[in-house]
């Protein structure tokens, strides 16, 4: 018989804005390992610290794979076992080298023309069109869907189709079991058609690529390329957008490390870093590992079998790690973040995301000179009931 007590439920409170629950830092201080109760699944091992989160992430001794075979611990109506997502190694390890084959940094810098002439071709429409203009649907969503659509080869202009599909990938309480399902079967029956389409007739891009990989070497099945297709264009269209406008009110609502960017551009690495620590784009935890053995984490033993929740926003604010953790600073020197992740579900993608933060913000800061939130900050809406915080609209005048 079970006697251990009701766990609390979590997440603890719903995610406002960009705060980061002040109950990490409590936790961090006094309970770092703390059993909770999730929304879906079986009950869970809340991980707060740094340490701890490297180890969660990095250790082969906790398994992604395992969660197939179990209830698992989960904020989202249905489990995520997406692809990659869902893989130890060596099955990731496998789609993981294919990826690495056409995914390299010379594909990534390749890139930086288009990407650059992008940013300039929404900021003309911006500046034509005059202020006030709303960052998110004018530029951060167009901007990141043109560039990760350009690298995949899905064409843009069925961006109007599958845009409303890639909400159910990290929908929690905004879509039902159901809607969740058929958004998910329609993307990835897109994305199916596309790859026949290019097995034909190849082009020069990505999933073009991955075929090509996959027939002569890899020898993945159809499931899995549509699958890991699928999460790249969701991560480059969704997450990426989100991040920047993300990063955009950070600094409007920071204005002397705003001003200060301004002034010395060549911050602008360090201010990206910043940025990705700074930024809970993860609302609450990311997907959750279980133990494939018994592991001490920070004096708490967790048996073989118990599946742990990766806090990364409160890993990010680690005052063991980072001086001043809850401090916004451009200049912080120090910055092992984990904002791309950690261990081999690190994200692959991170060399272009940094690029598409740069060029984004270089060119906004340049072309519209006095860019400033056109609203009082604290009235602007964000979405409800996703894993990733993003804001509705950010209109500014400039």
């Amino acid at each position: 018989m079970n006697d251990r007590p009701i766990p609390p439920a979590y997440p603890f409170n719903e995610a406002v804005a960009l705060d980061v629950d002040p109950l990490y830092a409590k936790l961090r201080r006094e309970e770092p390992v703390v059993r909770v109760g999730c929304p879906f699944g079986e009950d869970a091992w809340l991980v707060t610290s740094h340490a701890d989160m490297k180890t969660i992430l990095g250790d082969p001794r906790f398994s992604r794979a395992m969660a197939k075979e179990r209830d698992e611990s989960r904020l989202t109506p249905l489990p995520i076992h997406t692809s990659i997502l869902g893989m130890d190694s060596p099955d990731h390890t496998r789609l993981r080298r294919l990826l690495a084959k056409v995914f390299t940094m010379r594909r990534v810098e390749l890139l930086r023309p288009g990407i650059e002439a992008e940013a300039h071709r929404l900021i003309d429409d911006l500046v034509a069109q005059g202020p006030p203009g709303d960052l998110m649907e004018d530029f951060a969503v167009p901007f990141a869907g043109t560039v990760v659509c350009d690298l995949l080869g899905v064409p843009f202009e069925d961006r109007e189709q599958f845009r409303g599909w890639l909400d159910a990938f990290s929908a929690t309480t905004v879509m039902t079991e159901e809607e969740i399902e058929a958004d998910t079967e329609r993307l990835h029956g897109y994305i199916a058609k596309l790859m026949v389409h290019r097995r034909g007739q190849p082009q020069d891009d990505l999933i073009s690529a991955m075929v090509k990989a996959s027939d002569e070497e890899e020898k993945l099945s159809e499931k899995e390329l549509v699958e890991l297709a699928s999460v790249l264009l969701i991560a480059g269209h969704e997450t990426v957008s989100s991040q920047l406008i993300d990063s955009l009110f950070v600094l409007f609502t920071h204005p002397e490390q705003f001003a200060l960017l301004r002034e010395r551009p060549e911050l602008m690495p360090r201010a990206i870093e910043e940025l990705m620590r700074y930024v809970p784009l993860i609302s609450h935890v990311t997907f959750a590992r279980y133990a494939t053995q018994d592991v001490e984490l920070s004096g708490t033993l967790v048996r073989a079998g118990e599946s742990v929740l990766p806090a990364i926003p409160s890993a990010n604010r680690d005052e063991s790690v980072f001086e001043n953790a809850d401090l916004f600073d451009l200049t912080r020197e120090h910055n092992p973040h984990l904002g791309f992740g950690y261990g081999i579900h690190r994200c692959l993608g991170a060399p272009l995301a940094r690029l598409e933060m740069q060029v984004a913000l270089e060119s906004l800061f340049a072309r519209l000179p006095g860019m400033r939130c056109a609203v009082p900050p604290e009235t602007l809406e964000w979405k409800d009931g996703m894993q990733v915080r993003s804001l509705l609209h950010l209109p500014v005048l400039w």
